[in-house]
């Protein structure tokens, strides 16, 4: 997705806070720390939650204790016409413009928009028929991990299986599993499909982290792995491209001290800047896997390494043994010994 070896979302979510400025602020940040994409999210609240629906636990702690999770997120709905001026505004900043879909219509809004790729949220992977739409736009996705078993990723990926292969919706799972069990079918995600590894809490406590999920994620499915992280910090994000990551989702506000369910848990533009400048120091550091010497090496090489001269005067037909040869500034037993070196006969 970039020439870069990790592509870098900063996700402004919904840390605009229904402020179309600080909308705008918040691809400024992002442009200005050097990441790929600012991702916004885009839902009509009313379609997104019930009435009676309650807030997690987080949502409870950073927002007001008498609001409902409908009225929570009414406030925080992006204006469907913010997106085409802040997409404009994101490319002429020089990065992408994305936005995250959480039902059909608002989907199908984002299509006008011709973005590059979607990102499926980690609550919608088990929502089939919003996961086969968003498969058949024929956009490649990167979805989201969050709250999943393994069995339920697998579902998830065998869903997309059949968005690309068939033009109608599954008439049931049957149908489903019995592209998944096609070769064919499955080979259809390369290429089209990138999977985050995430935990859905806010923020993450380092011992429920579990980066080596991403690992098995990779070894299980063949396809391309990174991260939706919600720790507090930059360490874990620096950590999961180490670990291999090629896609970095972070969170980021443009004050932690908003109100709202995600600042307290997002990083501050400074930060973000750190992240994104350490993470690419780390995609360089990795290297190519292979061990020779680096061109910077090569003159040290030649004033470190020892070289085997005469300790004395050697005459000519004498024997080399190790009492008339040795290696400058400091002696070396050699061993085994070189061809040609007598062992004192």
């Amino acid at each position: 997705m970039t020439k870069q070896a990790t592509y870098i979302i900063a996700e402004a979510g919904v840390n605009h806070n229904g402020d179309r400025q600080r909308a705008f602020a918040l691809v400024d940040a992002a442009a200005d720390a050097g990441a790929d994409a600012v991702k916004f999210q885009t839902f009509n609240a009313k379609r997104l939650a019930a009435l009676t629906a309650p807030k997690a636990a987080y949502q409870q702690q950073t927002t007001e204790a008498d609001q409902s999770q409908l009225e929570m997120l009414e406030a925080l709905e992006l204006p469907l016409e913010w997106h085409a001026p802040l997409q404009t505004y994101a490319h002429q900043r020089g990065i992408e413009f994305l936005s995250t879909a959480f039902d059909t219509q608002s989907l199908a809004f984002l299509e006008t928009l011709d973005l590059p790729f979607y990102k499926v949220p980690s609550g919608e992977l088990t929502n089939g028929p919003l996961l086969w739409a968003f498969a058949r736009t024929g956009k490649p996705l990167v979805i989201s991990t969050g709250m999943a078993t393994l069995s339920e990723v697998e579902q998830g990926l065998a869903v997309v299986c059949h968005a690309l292969t068939h033009e109608h919706p599954p008439g049931s799972l049957k149908e489903v599993w019995q592209c998944w069990s096609e070769p064919e079918a499955r080979a259809n995600l390369v290429g089209k499909v990138s999977l985050l590894h995430c935990t859905s809490q806010y923020p993450t406590p380092m011992h429920e982290v579990n980066l080596k999920a991403m690992d098995l994620l990779a070894e299980v499915f063949q396809l391309p792995v990174g991260y939706s992280d919600h720790t507090q910090g930059t360490l874990i994000p620096v950590a999961a491209v180490a670990r291999g990551a090629t896609i970095i989702e972070k969170h980021f506000t443009l004050d932690r001290q908003l109100p709202g369910p995600d600042h307290k848990s997002s990083l501050e533009p400074d930060e973000l800047t750190r992240m994104v400048q350490d993470i690419r120091a780390i995609a360089q550091a990795l290297g190519d896997r292979q061990k020779a010497p680096q061109a910077s090496e090569w003159d040290t090489r030649q004033a470190a390494r020892q070289n085997l001269v005469a300790a004395t005067t050697i005459r000519e037909g004498e024997l080399f043994t190790k009492d008339n040869v040795t290696t400058p500034v400091r002696a070396m037993v050699i061993w085994p010994w070189p061809t040609g070196i007598a062992s004192g006969k």
